[in-house]
């Protein structure tokens, strides 16, 4: 007869019980604590990219809508965009009612534009070339200098003369298009100049261009002003936009060579400069009147 064999006891697995914390309880008790503290351990990461991420976004938002000196939350017109017209329409201000006015020209429509398609760069780069001559013959020893058009301090060519003839009249009548007169009420008047900024520490006041002003105030004769570019914001230069600043919501344009920017001068279109970085900025400022008694002509052959 063949011996008969003993049941083993049965364990947690088959339904039985053990009595007292054997081996199998600890180990089941120490890799539930490693679970939890993997679980926790993840938890913890997870929350760490999270808030990497947030302050990643959150930089990205801040220096694309936000400028470090201006507080600027929107860029109006950007560098390597090509715009054929863009136009906004602003209340005009008070400063025209303490000057004399002219039917049909002095503001009552008043705003700011942007094109990219009155001037080329490549009509742009050569009136670069002339500022560049010019202004190498002298300037401020600050980071801003000058040179007046109409002064005679600049030895003009015939080409030149011709070109910004051609160049300003196309910016006269692209403004009276854009604010609804008649080119042929608006004068030229001055000044009327080249402008050079780079880094350099000012010197003087007048090497302070970065102040905030209205040209209006400023020149008293300018009723519509216009910039044109010479030079490529963050190739060129950096720093350097123009800002207009509206109340709680500055708008910028980044210069690019051949870009025309203009506005009525009045106190609507409060702006300035940022400072520029590093590298030099060129511009050409033009600006209009209605009143002929503060017009000139363009510049001659000297």
């Amino acid at each position: 007869m063949a011996p008969q064999r003993r049941a083993a006891p049965r364990g947690p697995e088959s339904g039985g019980t053990v009595a007292g914390p054997g081996r199998g309880g600890r180990r089941r008790h120490s890799s539930a604590k490693r679970s939890r503290g993997q679980q926790d351990s993840r938890w913890r990461w997870l929350r760490a990219l999270f808030l990497l991420a947030s302050a990643a976004i959150g930089a990205l938002l801040s220096w694309r809508y936000l400028g470090a000196e201006d507080g600027v939350t929107e860029v109006l017109a950007h560098r390597r965009e090509t715009l054929q017209d863009k136009f906004i329409e602003i209340p005009c201000s008070e400063d025209y009612d303490s000057h004399k006015r002219f039917e049909g020209c002095t503001p009552r429509k008043c705003g700011r534009g942007v094109t990219d398609a009155v001037i080329t760069r490549e009509e742009a780069e050569r009136i670069r070339r002339i500022a560049e001559r010019g202004l190498s013959l002298g300037g401020s020893d600050g980071g801003a200098s000058i040179l007046d058009l109409h002064s005679g301090a600049l030895s003009l060519g015939k080409h030149f003369v011709n070109l910004y003839r051609d160049v300003r009249q196309r910016i006269q009548q692209r403004i009276a298009q854009a604010f609804g007169i008649n080119s042929s009420s608006m004068y030229l008047t001055k000044p009327t100049f080249f402008s050079r900024i780079n880094n350099t520490e000012a010197k003087t006041t007048h090497d302070e261009y970065w102040h905030p002003h209205v040209d209006k105030v400023t020149y008293g004769s300018f009723d519509y002003t216009s910039l044109l570019y010479l030079s490529d914001y963050s190739e060129d230069f950096g720093g350097g936009r123009f800002v207009f600043m509206d109340a709680g919501s500055n708008k910028t344009v980044e210069p690019q060579a051949g870009r025309v920017s203009f506005f009525t001068s009045g106190s609507e279109n409060l702006h300035r400069v940022e400072k520029v970085h590093w590298g030099t900025r060129y511009a050409i400022t033009i600006s209009f009147t209605c009143n002929p008694d503060h017009g000139i002509g363009d510049p001659v052959l000297t």
